[in-house]
């Protein structure tokens, strides 16, 4: 990160001559900083809940006492402890990614980090400075998201593979045993991925949403000479957090609930709450114009996009539902309640060959709903409010991310659950409430990712517009706002760029086989020289050996993705 924030100075903030405040720099840093924290303190939690969830599983005396309820008490109480786990790091995240970002946009406001930069009066140049400045805040996120994500992906994959092999390889090891050597790895590796992981890479899209909408919005001359309207994108955020906070109660209620319906329950009514929580916020601080109804006016490829504040509205709308129909679609195809899986299992009946198969193409099937409705979603905010209308859209669909950050932080802490009551030789049914319980977590897990490549893409948009537009304005040249896919440079940009997402995968799953590979072999070492011998697991090994991989093989992805765009800008311009 100290690098990279080099060549952001000297590329961003450094002038031809002399020395500048690196206020973009420094966002960057702050940036960083906040997803690195927001992912500590979610890995903190979940170690901390994992345990009191297993605990609250075990039989007490009531439960005994009313046998038909089939241990549901017991599975509800646990449910609760790994549910508020969750929300730690839901709340924890977005009220931390909102309050740096507030503080960042007041300090240089206020001139209390550097003196050049004037505070907002209406002029337009000095508001575009201050959110360029700002947008150095995203960047830091991401690219934390970045190393969290491949980082984060090879160590747990490497352990969750070399743990879940090893009884297959050799038998009497099952994946949670406490004798097989991968299972502390494993366990700490859901904690990595799915916490640490998955909390930066929806904090950078977040963060990146965030700055992209205020960027665009200086393009607006409504807008930026209204102090409150400005900052319309982050109070969305700041609604969502109230919204969530009230949604989160209706999870206590009724224990009869599957654990899915009640995850299910909560997008759905954050999403309900949401936007009718948004209704008074657009009316009372978006612009009005009585004169010709048009409150807001965006401009883009040399066109004006007149825009009410009905129309602002519908794109968060668009974005807000969009993230709940991507969240169930992937429900439908990730949970054991329904056919597609059911059917997957079946298939594991005959050969491994027919389940690869299936799995492949069940995962392809599931990309076409959200694509049609990211489709659906840009074309629509685009045309009511230009790249302003988009970046709105990908701030809607993370509009409730608490929610979505307690239900995906929920599936770690209740696959460590089972673990631990493994590990400790726990009653079996204790298992059977904890596996009751990780099932619904994995689907969960897969609802969070499709919330945070859904937004992505708006964000990518958004920023792509945000690109071109500076780079017309700064050569004076509207022919660059047209970019034609006929032009040599262009198409092969085109080709490249779909190329980069397979090199990067092929990196990250060669680094995974490898190092399941170096897992698999070191339990089975152990086997013969310490476990065959009556002598404990020497866990540290198999943690060291994913902790290595993971460090060492994400360079490479790393750097693919942060220098392909430095090397292309360098070497082929705009």
């Amino acid at each position: 990160m100290l690098i990279f924030s080099l060549v952001i100075y000297f590329a961003v903030d450094a002038p031809e001559v002399g020395f500048a405040f690196p206020y973009t720099t420094f966002s960057f840093l702050v940036g960083a900083f906040t997803s690195m924290a927001a992912g500590y303190l979610g890995m903190t939690i979940a170690t901390i809940t994992n345990v009191k969830t297993t605990y609250l599983c075990c039989g007490f005396e009531e439960d005994r006492a009313n046998p038909e309820d089939n241990g549901m008490m017991g599975r509800f109480r646990g449910f609760k402890a790994a549910f508020q786990g969750g929300q730690v790091l839901g709340f924890g995240l977005v009220g931390l990614a909102l309050i740096f970002l507030e503080l960042l946009i007041l300090s240089f406001k206020g001139g209390v980090i550097g003196s050049d930069l004037l505070p907002i009066d209406g002029a337009q140049s000095n508001v575009r400075k201050l959110f360029e400045f700002v947008s150095g805040y995203g960047l830091g996120g991401s690219t934390v998201a970045l190393f969290g994500r491949v980082g984060g992906g090879i160590y747990t994959k490497a352990a969750d593979v070399g743990a879940d092999l090893a009884g297959k390889v050799m038998q009497g090891l099952e994946e949670d045993s406490p004798k097989n050597p991968g299972t502390i790895a494993d366990n700490v590796g859901d904690n990595v991925g799915d916490i640490a992981g998955m909390g930066a890479d929806l904090f950078g899209s977040l963060a990146e949403s965030t700055c992209a909408a205020l960027v665009v919005s200086a393009s607006s001359t409504i807008l930026i000479t209204s102090p409150d309207a400005i900052y319309f994108p982050l109070m969305v955020t700041a609604t969502g957090i109230l919204v969530s906070f009230v949604t989160v109660h209706i999870a206590n209620f009724s224990p009869l609930q599957s654990v899915e319906t009640k995850l299910k329950i909560q997008l759905i009514v954050s999403t309900i709450l949401m936007s009718l929580a948004l209704i008074p916020l657009a009316k009372n601080v978006l612009p009005y114009d009585s004169t010709n109804t048009n409150g807001l006016d965006f401009s883009f490829a040399g066109v004006n996009y007149p825009t009410t504040r009905e129309q602002a509205y519908g794109c968060i709308m668009l974005g807000l539902w969009s993230g709940l129909f991507i969240g169930i679609v992937t429900e439908i195809y990730t949970s054991k309640s329904y056919s597609y899986t059911q059917a997957l299992a079946d298939a594991c009946l005959y050969d491994a060959s027919t389940n690869i198969i299936k799995g492949l193409a069940l995962g392809y099937l599931s990309n076409v709903i959200p694509i049609f409705c990211l489709a659906f979603t840009v074309l629509f905010a685009f045309n009511w409010a230009a790249m302003y209308g988009v970046a709105l859209a990908a701030i809607g669909m993370l509009g409730c991310l608490p929610i979505a950050l307690t239900i995906d932080g929920y599936g770690p802490i209740s696959d460590n659950a089972g673990g631990i009551a493994e590990m400790s030789n726990l009653h079996k049914d204790v298992r059977t409430h904890t596996d009751e319980l990780d099932a619904a977590g994995n689907t969960t897990a897969a609802i969070g990712k499709g919330f945070a490549i859904g937004s992505a893409c708006l964000v990518a948009l958004a920023l792509f517009g945000a690109f071109i537009t500076r780079v017309a304005e700064t050569l004076n040249d509207e022919l660059v706002y047209n970019v034609n896919i006929l032009q040599p440079f262009t198409f092969a940009g085109l080709l490249v760029g779909a190329m980069l997402p397979y090199w990067f995968s092929a990196m990250t799953m060669t680094a995974v086989g490898d190092a399941a590979q170096e897992m698999i072999a070191e339990i089975k070492r152990q086997k013969e020289e310490r476990i065959d011998q009556g002598l404990g697991p020497d866990h540290e090994k198999c943690i060291g050996i994913s902790t290595e991989a993971s460090l060492k093989k994400m360079v490479a992805p790393g750097i693919l993705v942060i220098a392909s765009p430095l090397l292309s800008g360098a070497l082929f311009g705009y």
